[in-house]
């Protein structure tokens, strides 16, 4: 074997292994973290504590699902905290002005989408930059929610059984967040793993020009991907105002940091082009587990934002030597 074949093969182990650390990174990292957790505090793995943690996760998972969309462009939504606040404040006050729940849902989750399509627009047709358009639109939607409801949170929305199910039900002994989660997840893995949409996704995040130059509209797909990332920031919006029971004008504050924060430690790069739906899941549950983990410990919710910080920063450190 000449010593240029040698070479080549070395380059091929070695970047069959840096894609295998890359895919098992995420997964090894939180069995680890479940292991560390439940040393300090065995009460961890307990099965009651183990489908809160779980129902927890759902809602950040659902808008992190949306957010790897928009990351694998190389994009960024500010805005999801907010739309989930302002769908979730016209669907209350859709319910109890009289509409019919399953009706009011379905119409805050088409509010998510067109709220995160005007994102989309921002950045296609008024060319402006993601970490800004969704910068104003975030301000801009928290406003406009702390108009609708007056700064007050709307209570009295009705004791409709699909609304309560929705965020306090079980189906099978799971509560039903999870399975929400859960078919969200296998939905959006399909279309971005198994479907030409998803191909473009990832064309688009890794060479727009050449994407472009291949014939794929990427404005629209932007835009497209915007709407799925407002839709699911109004599922997770859902599910908090059902378990609630009210709509709260703050709702949503700071998860926009939990959601990119569970995309890049799932191994999403926020360069674009490069990364994977079940990763994000992964990240979720790191983040839970995280944050479940510190409530065990006692470790107050000051630190717990230290702890959150850091783990970022170590994240996109990671993602930075990649």
């Amino acid at each position: 074997m000449s010593s240029d074949t040698k070479k080549i093969t070395l380059a091929k182990e070695k970047n069959s292994r840096k894609e295998l650390i890359e895919k098992l990174g995420p997964l090894l990292a939180l069995v680890v973290l479940i292991i560390f957790v439940t040393i300090l505090n065995p009460g961890f793995v307990a099965p009651n504590n183990l489908l809160n943690l779980l129902r927890q996760v759902s809602t950040n998972a659902l808008i992190a699902f949306g957010m790897t969309f928009v990351i694998l462009t190389g994009g960024i939504d500010l805005s999801v905290g907010s739309t989930l606040a302002l769908s979730s404040a016209l669907m209350a006050g859709g319910i109890v002005a009289g509409l019919d729940p399953l009706l009011a849902m379905v119409l805050a989750i088409i509010a998510g989408g067109l709220l995160g399509g005007f994102n989309g627009l921002l950045i296609t047709k008024g060319k402006m930059a993601p970490f800004i358009a969704t910068l104003a639109t975030m301000t801009i939607f928290r406003g406009a929610t702390l108009v609708f409801t007056k700064g007050n949170p709307i209570t009295g929305i009705g004791d409709s059984f699909i609304f309560k199910f929705i965020g306090r039900g079980y189906l099978f002994g799971i509560p039903f967040p999870v399975v929400l989660m859960l078919i969200c997840f296998t939905l959006l893995y399909v279309l971005l793993h198994k479907m030409t949409f998803g191909r473009k996704v990832f064309a688009i995040g890794g060479n727009e020009k050449a994407a472009f130059i291949a014939g794929i509209k990427s404005d629209r797909i932007k835009i497209a991907i915007y709407a799925i990332s407002g839709m699911m920031a109004s599922v997770a919006g859902i599910i908090i105002t059902s378990r609630l029971n009210s709509a709260q004008p703050t709702a949503g504050q700071s998860y926009e940091m939990d959601a990119i924060a569970s995309v890049v430690l799932g191994g999403t790069s926020l360069s674009g082009g490069r990364g994977r739906i079940v990763g994000t899941l992964i990240g979720a549950l790191i983040m839970g587990t995280l944050n479940n983990g510190l409530n065990l410990l006692g470790v107050s919710s000051f630190y717990q934002q230290i702890v959150k910080g850091i783990v970022i920063i170590i994240a996109v450190l990671l993602d930075r030597k990649k």
